[in-house]
């Protein structure tokens, strides 16, 4: 007498447990990315919001701009002797991603950390992609200038000084926005370019959204 095999199908029951199992996994994935993508816009807003503190602290110590300081080998010492000196005119010139050494938007970073208020080295290279640089969490360039010849983006921004941070992806610029701001990248005092149209107008909602992956450049008047 031949054996015969009996083959069995998944019951409703089974099928249920590995949808309810599957479903939980799935669920933990996108909470898990969810947690690292706030975890990246908190950290994005942490820059912004500590570089006015570095700035304000240098001013308080020293009644002086950080970059712009005239005494600053009297208040830091000889480790800021450099061959060019700040001018003392209380504006922070140059632009925030400058590439010159001499200009006090370069100079600004030395200065804050001699003073002991910020991480890094202190031996000026400006260079694009110089280690000098303080980075966000994307490896963009963060930097700060005074609200004056600003040409990253077109438009009237309120407020003395502007900071910039490069390289941060589109998916995260709206609600970096409404962290710090308005929500609209467009308006307010927190602004954003793509970096392929720098120059040009500040982006819309819409581009923003349309363009995820791309890097944007955002900048905050303060």
């Amino acid at each position: 007498m031949k054996n015969r095999t009996i083959h069995r199908g998944f019951t409703l029951i089974e099928i249920a447990i590995v949808l309810v199992i599957i479903g939980l996994l799935l669920g933990g994935i996108l909470k898990g990315q969810e947690l690292i993508n706030n975890a990246r816009v908190k950290s994005y807003a942490i820059d912004f919001r500590n570089i006015p503190i570095m700035l304000y602290g240098y001013q308080d110590k020293f009644r002086a701009l950080p970059g712009d300081d005239s005494l600053v080998t009297t208040h830091l010492g000889p480790a800021a002797i450099l061959a060019f000196s700040a001018h003392g005119n209380n504006i922070i010139n140059g632009n925030w991603d400058t590439t010159t050494d001499s200009d006090e938007s370069c100079l600004f970073w030395q200065h804050v950390r001699l003073a002991g208020l910020a991480p890094g080295t202190t031996t000026v290279n400006c260079a694009a992609g110089s280690d000098y640089w303080p980075k966000n969490a994307s490896g963009g360039q963060i930097g700060i200038q005074s609200n004056f010849a600003f040409t990253t983006m077109t438009g009237t921004m309120n407020g003395r000084y502007i900071i910039c941070s490069k390289g941060i992806p589109g998916q995260f610029v709206l609600q970096l926005d409404a962290t710090l701001d308005d929500g609209d990248p467009a308006t307010g005092s927190v602004r954003a370019i793509q970096q392929s149209a720098v120059g040009g107008a500040p982006s819309s909602i819409a581009t923003v959204q349309a363009n995820p992956g791309d890097s944007f450049i955002v900048c905050m008047s303060i």
